[in-house]
């Protein structure tokens, strides 16, 4: 979303919201956002793998449930609206621990907010179950 404009990122994203729902990696080559936002277009085609430097993750080799919670970003986002909220706040510390003592407050409240998983969360996880078998039945006990 970096190289679209901002009258042209509901277009985009709507753009990018069909690669993510593609059911594999050529279906996902057929949308083309590049009319709108060129550099997007650019970025994919250079992630892509004998496409020097740029390593693509094989996003589409998982199922689309977990495919899904691993494009949501709002969580994040929110969280770290939060902790830039605070610092704005505050202005200056007198030194550096002060401002990781002032983020380890904010997260520590922010936790304590945390009451539902995503929606998407019991879909996705049925399906790490299946594919990780053993290994994600430690990781949830963990």
């Amino acid at each position: 979303m970096e190289f679209a404009s901002w009258k042209d990122r509901k277009p985009v994203a709507a753009a990018l919201k069909t690669i993510y729902d593609a059911m594999d990696d050529r279906a996902a080559d057929g949308v083309r956002p590049s009319r709108l936002a060129p550099g997007a277009a650019n970025t994919r085609r250079s992630a892509r793998p004998g496409a020097g430097l740029g390593r693509r993750f094989p996003f589409f080799a998982f199922p689309r449930e977990v495919r899904r919670i691993l494009s949501t970003t709002n969580a994040i986002e929110a969280l770290n609206a939060k902790l830039r909220r605070a610092v704005r706040a505050r202005g200056h510390f007198p030194h550096d621990e002060a401002a990781l003592k002032l983020l380890f407050l904010v997260l520590n409240r922010s936790e304590k907010e945390w009451k539902m998983p995503p929606r998407e969360w019991a879909a996705a996880k049925a399906q790490m179950a299946v594919m990780f078998g053993e290994r994600f039945s430690l990781a949830m006990r963990a």
